[in-house]
């Protein structure tokens, strides 16, 4: 079944017209921001694969056909909202403020790639969450905060299609109904989870009648279309905000890639279909739409994908010459004070690497 000919939220379809007028803020200038965002992320999707493949990262989750998902989250986002992200959801970080080293250094095991407190700005939000669905209890406590706090703000969380099947999902938007807290739900409906299929995840037609059990709005919006992304996340937030309680939005898209580096999506899924879904991606789908009103050029394009590749080479460079971690970190930020079994343990660790150091040690 081709899920982009079901009934759902939509402005622009995979050749780039309108199947409704635009919305009053949709303006030139904003689509040809969110393309450019889209674009970039995308140049450094592919070359974050590449720096696995190399042995310079390890497995990594690519985010290959939700670049309209992340982006438009990410901008809708004020500055003192508090965004709850899952794995593969490096756009909205970088959206958010978040350097691309700093998403290269969590892939790279560094946990100070989860230390947003660089910038003060975005350390409200939380770190990437790889346990399926448990971030939505956290976002649950995190909006509950918000709404004792009384300063109208919002949080955002977001999960795959797989994590819905989850308990602590199902726990979250009911707490979220029966709360009635500033938190906005958005499930990345790319199809699969790892090699299981949407179709064998769920009987429900659609993802979002899962909010009618938990007595909040559910909209089903086509996840490829920027335009329909960040409207309704804009006004979910904004009716966060003023108090109106929870929203879930499920976004319809497809995972173009791998599950992450670690997977071979040609184990369980067919060339056909993959070819299929390249056809409703978003990037094409926006740059059709801004050319068809001149407001994009082959020019500009060559220009921007020029650009993009040397602004993350430049966050390679930043990744790649920041000092790595004393071993023993392992132990410093596990333990507020190491017990009489953990110092000897310690040490070990410390003599064997100034052994592989030749006696030096940072």
């Amino acid at each position: 079944m081709n899920v982009q000919a079901l009934s759902m939220h939509r402005y622009l379809d995979f050749q780039g017209q309108l199947t409704a007028p635009l919305p009053a803020w949709a303006d030139i200038v904003t689509l040809q921001g969110f393309y450019r965002d889209m674009v970039l992320t995308r140049v450094y999707d592919n070359k974050a694969v590449a720096l696995q493949r190399t042995g310079k990262l390890g497995t990594y989750p690519s985010h290959l056909g939700s670049e309209a998902i992340g982006i438009a989250m990410g901008r809708a986002l004020k500055k003192d909202d508090v965004f709850i992200p899952y794995y593969r959801d490096m756009p909205a970080m970088w959206a958010r403020g978040i350097a691309m080293e700093k998403n290269l250094q969590y892939w790279g095991g560094d946990e100070r790639g989860s230390d947003f407190a660089f910038d003060d700005r975005h350390c409200r939000d939380l770190p990437f969450c790889v346990p399926i669905a448990t971030q939505c209890t956290h976002a649950v406590g995190v909006a509950a905060a918000l709404k004792i706090q009384g300063d109208h703000h919002a949080a955002l969380v977001t999960c795959g299609d797989g994590g819905t099947s989850k308990g602590d999902f199902l726990e979250s938007i009911n707490c979220a109904g029966a709360w009635n807290i500033p938190l906005v739900f958005v499930i990345n409906n790319n199809q699969w989870a790892i090699s299981v299929p949407r179709k064998l995840q769920c009987g429900a037609e659609f993802l979002s009648d899962k909010a009618k059990g938990a007595g909040i709005p559910g909209i089903t919006v086509d996840g490829n279309d920027i335009i329909a992304m960040y409207d309704a996340i804009m006004k979910s937030l904004d009716r966060a905000r003023k108090g109106k309680g929870a929203t879930l939005i499920e976004a319809v898209s497809y995972r173009l890639s791998d599950h992450t580096t670690a997977d071979d999506a040609t184990r369980y899924r067919s060339e056909d279909e993959l070819q299929q879904a390249w056809q409703y991606e978003p990037i094409k789908r926006l740059k059709t739409f801004l050319m068809a009103q001149g407001a994009w050029s082959d020019e500009e394009e060559k220009a921007w994908q020029a650009h993009c590749r040397q602004e993350v080479e430049k966050a390679v460079e930043r990744y790649i010459g920041i000092t790595p971690q004393p071993p023993e970190s392992a132990f410093d930020f596990l333990y507020e004070e190491p017990t009489e079994e953990i110092r000897p343990q310690r040490d070990a660790i410390i003599n064997k690497a100034m052994r592989m150091q030749g006696g030096h040690h940072g």
